[in-house]
């Protein structure tokens, strides 16, 4: 581990909208501000990286398998120094490698391709159990979100990763009670996401997605349970930190416009931007 910049989860924050206020374009805004304290944490305290050795062998991996909430994982690479603000810049232009879901190239920091949900557990699966084949002291850190889990496949993976007890990997889910069409309701009533993990046999942490100290006490939790996979069910509010977007489904994917940005960034408590 690497000496690290402090990241705020301010800056965080003000990177995602000034980065979606610049494209011009609609983005994945409310499921980015979502997962902003977890993915600070685990950049910030816990992933075995090296931002100026990209491909560094010894690296933990993290894979971002709620694809569309690129803005927040871009966010949380620039901060850390795997590209700069010219690059960030580039976000949905045309021939960038910043579009509005990761593209796979390492010295950028991106591990991994996502589009489809419901792939990124698999993928980060085969990972861990190749770690495990060459006993290698590396982890596997998948980012899921709470509506990504009605897909088949994440259950099709849960269930082998159990039985195959495969303790380096771990999937952290972003459950923000919201999903594309609305409120997860799959999720709301008798059934609850934590209790389907427990009954796939997986070592679950539930915790609040915006407390750090939570954040911080589960992700060691994880990596002391060597009995089998752990998954973090953390819960969020979608569209964190702007107050107009909190539980707002209407910012799921939206564009800021000069108006809307001036008010996000008042919400942030930032100095307004002329023009």
């Amino acid at each position: 581990m690497t000496d690290r910049p402090v990241v705020s989860d301010l800056q965080v924050r003000e990177v995602i909208v000034n980065t979606a206020f610049n494209c011009g374009e609609s983005a994945h805004i409310g499921g980015s501000l979502s997962m902003v304290e977890l993915l600070n944490v685990l950049f910030g305290e816990v992933l075995k990286h090296r931002p100026a050795e990209p491909e560094w062998p010894d690296r933990d991996l993290f894979i971002l398998s709620k694809g569309h909430a690129v803005l927040g994982y871009l966010a949380i690479l620039h901060l850390y120094g795997y590209f700069d603000a010219d690059k960030l810049a580039t976000f949905q232009t045309n021939g960038s490698d910043l579009i509005a879901h990761p593209v796979k190239k390492l010295k950028l920091g991106i591990e991994s391709s996502n589009g489809s949900l419901g792939q990124g557990l698999s993928f980060g699966l085969g990972l861990a159990i190749g770690m495990e084949m060459k006993d290698e002291d590396r982890r596997v850190y998948v980012m899921l979100g709470d509506g990504e889990c009605n897909e088949g496949s994440v259950w099709e993976t849960a269930a082998l990763a159990a039985e195959r007890g495969t303790h380096r990997l771990c999937a952290i889910v972003d459950e923000n009670h919201f999903r594309n069409d609305g409120a997860n309701t799959t999720y709301a009533n008798k059934i609850k996401l934590a209790g389907i993990w427990r009954a796939f046999g997986w070592n679950v942490i539930e915790i609040d997605g915006h407390d750090r100290a939570q954040i911080r006490d589960a992700f060691a939790a994880a990596r002391a349970h060597e009995a089998g996979p752990t998954v973090i069910v953390a819960s969020t509010i979608k569209g964190r930190g702007i107050d107009f977007m909190e539980a707002n489904n209407d910012w799921h994917h939206n564009r800021i416009t000069s108006a809307v940005y001036s008010e996000c960034r008042r919400a942030l408590g930032l100095e307004p931007v002329d023009g």
